[in-house]
Parts: C-alpha cells; structure tokens; sequence
C-alpha cells in the first residue's frame, strides 16, 4: 500500500479525494485489498458494477470479444453497436428509440445539449440547483456546485440558467421562446440523493411541450435498473425527448450514450457530432450482455424489493440516532443525512475498518448503491456495523 501512495503523489493528478485502501480483485459484491482483507462493496464503482464484479458470464463474452476485434472506427458500420441499440430501444421509455454511443457520462450530456441545440434551433437550456452532469466543458457548465465550475469560468456563458430542484414555479418563469432544452436527475446523485417530485416533473414534461423546450433526462446514475425501474423517470410515468445513460450500462466497461426519440435524433446530420471510441464493439457487447443478464436475472424488480428493505433497515438506524437527519432514495439509491461532514466523513472510514466501502456525497449525505445482486445477509451486515459506529461517534460526540 504504502508503494502505491507514493507512485500516486509522485505520477498522478491529485484531484481525488481517495480513502486509505487499493483492492486486487472482486467477486459479486466482495472486494479483497492488497493485504487480502475482504470487503463488501456498497458504492458499486459509483452506480457502474450493478453485476457486481467479475460476473462470469459478462468476463466471457467480454473475453471472447477481444480475441475477435475491440476496436473498428465509426466510418464503417459496426454490427455489435446496431444490436446495442435495438436492445436498448427495448428498456428506454416511451419513444426514446435511436441512439448515439460515447464512452462516459458526461460525453452522453454533451451529445444531449448538442441534440437539443441542433433540433430546436435554440441556444438556452435549464438546469436543476443541486445537479451534477459531469466534468467537461458542457456538463460542467450545468453542474450547479460554485465550487465545481468556478474555476473555470467563464466556461459556456448566457448559455445555462438554474433553477431550485422540484420548484415548478421557478422553471415556469424561465422557461421560454429561447429554451432549447430542459435537464433534470429524476434521482440527484451527487446532489445528495434527492428525488424529483412527480408533480415537478409531470410539470417540467408539459411546461416543455407547452413552449417548444425539450426534457432531457440524465439517467447515468439513477438508470440501468438502480431505482426499480429501467429508468428512473418512469416511476412517474414522464416520458423525455432524450435520455443519457452510462455507468451501469457497461457493467464496468467504459460505455455511455444518449437516446432520443427518433424525429429528435435525426436533427444530427453527417459530421454534426462524433465520439472516436464510442460504440466500439467489445464495449456493445458488455452492454449487451448485462442487458441480458439483468432482463434474465429480474435484476430491475429485485432491486425494488431490495431497495425497500434496505431503507427500513436504514430507518430503523435513524430512529435510534439523533444524528441522522433523513433517509432518502428509490430501489438501491439511497442516502441517508446526518448532522455534520465531519460525521460523515468518519462514518465512511469507520465503515471503511470494519469491512464496508460506502461513500459520502453533498457534504453530508451517506450514499449506499451497491450491484444490484446484493443480498439482505450483506445489508443486515452493513446495517450492524453502521449502528456501531453512529453510537461510538456519538458517545463521542460527534455530530
């Protein structure tokens, strides 16, 4: 451990804020550090292991692809991307049914301002107080932590406006002859797990097919089955004008697009938008697998059934402590608030010792997205340590 500390001060950008451990290896939802120390992994890679890690059957295919071809250019036609994406045609909701591949989430945001641009001839687009779409120019420009964009400013001036997250009010005063598109997390990841309100996005939906706005959807990671639904936004049955996914599509493999429905998609013509690596064939053919794999295993409903266990487990911990200001979230996206960073900062490394990776995220907010294929004998082992360490920091006094 202490050679990979010093290679990573010594050859690596140090903008991560990275807790004290380096994992070898995984299997479903363990992982083993260096010193061979077994974990349970309850963050997922951040919303992308939703298989768990080194699913047997997404290692073959994958495996299998890369004997054949990993890499071909998009000036040819590529039949593992075509498959792709008549598979994903099948899961996204309502129209959304042509895509465009990237390799990350925020090329996906990117791709979906572009779309929008380009279809609606405008040039505003509206984003939520609270969001998070990513670290490039675009998707940082809509991100709404001062601290995230202020550096580098002036980024896409006059281009981005926000709004209060669920304020319907608000984004009915902005929403206007010059907006392009409308962009909201059904599910604020790293807002601190915050739920959009059906009455919100009903709204948004038809605010935007009032004024001639589009209703994008970053689904990257709030989709892929993590909430219950394929798709977040169908828990409120809204169907947007575009989506982006990405994390848990891959399963691992660095893969993400944005889907739309089709009038909206063909806006792009020939040379309007491209992505080197997006769409390559062995990164399909993970998605494809773990499409399968999810249809075939329930994993979608499981991680309802899941997810509400998981929450009354975590409510019960709240009742118990009077640090926990909340506990909030849909299927195997939760969080749960409580009093202080200080508190949740320790929490995560207290955790962290007994065997557990969580994160933190808004400040305050525990986060907790394991791969859906956790089980309640991992949860109840989560929970247990978790009350342990909430009364030691508070018979610390902590909080």
């Amino acid at each position: 451990m202490e050679k990979v500390l010093k290679l990573d001060s010594e050859y690596l950008a140090q903008t991560y804020k990275r807790l004290p451990v380096a994992f070898s290896r995984g299997r479903g939802i363990f992982l083993w550090d260096l010193g061979g120390k077994k974990y349970l992994d309850f963050i997922a890679g951040v919303s992308v292991s939703v298989l768990g890690h080194a699913h047997p059957e997404l290692v073959r295919e994958v495996s299998n692809q890369m004997k054949k071809l990993i890499h071909i250019p998009n000036t040819v036609y590529i039949r593992e991307q075509a498959e792709l994406a008549k598979l994903l045609a099948g899961i996204t909701p309502g129209r959304i049914g042509k895509f465009f591949f990237v390799s990350s989430g925020a090329e996906a945001v990117e791709t979906a301002f572009k779309i929008s641009i380009k279809h609606t001839r405008r040039r505003k687009i509206l984003a939520m107080e609270g969001s998070f779409h990513g670290r490039t120019a675009g998707a940082l420009a809509a991100t709404w932590k001062p601290s995230y964009r202020r550096p580098f400013k002036p980024l896409l001036p006059r281009v981005f406006e926000f709004v209060p997250f669920n304020d319907l009010d608000a984004a009915e005063r902005v929403i206007g002859e010059g907006t392009a598109a409308v962009v909201v997390e059904p599910v604020q990841g790293e807002g601190g797990i915050r739920v959009v309100s059906g009455e919100f996005l009903r709204g948004l939906r038809e605010l935007c097919d009032e004024r001639g706005a589009l209703l994008v959807c970053d689904e990257i990671q709030c989709g892929m089955g993590r909430t219950g639904r394929w798709f977040a936004c169908e828990h409120w049955d809204v169907e947007p004008d575009v989506i982006t996914v990405a994390k848990g599509l891959g399963g691992g493999v660095p893969i993400g697009c944005a889907g739309a429905k089709p009038e909206v998609m063909d806006s792009l013509g020939t040379g309007d938008h491209g992505a080197t690596f997006g769409g390559n064939p062995l990164a399909c053919v993970a998605a494809k697998t773990v499409v399968r794999i999810m249809k075939r295993k329930g994993l979608v409903r499981r991680a309802e059934r899941m997810g509400a266990y998981f929450r009354r487990a975590l409510e019960e911990v709240a009742e118990d402590h009077d640090c926990v200001r909340e506990v909030r979230g849909l299927g195997l996206m939760l969080g749960m608030e409580v009093s202080s960073e200080k508190l949740a900062e320790r929490a995560v490394l207290e955790v962290l010792k007994k065997g557990f990776l969580i994160n933190s995220t808004a400040e305050r907010v525990l986060r907790f997205l394991p791969p859906l294929v956790v089980e309640r004998i991992h949860i109840d082992r989560l929970i247990e340590a978790l009350d342990e360490v909430l009364k030691r920091m508070e018979h610390e006094g902590i909080g």
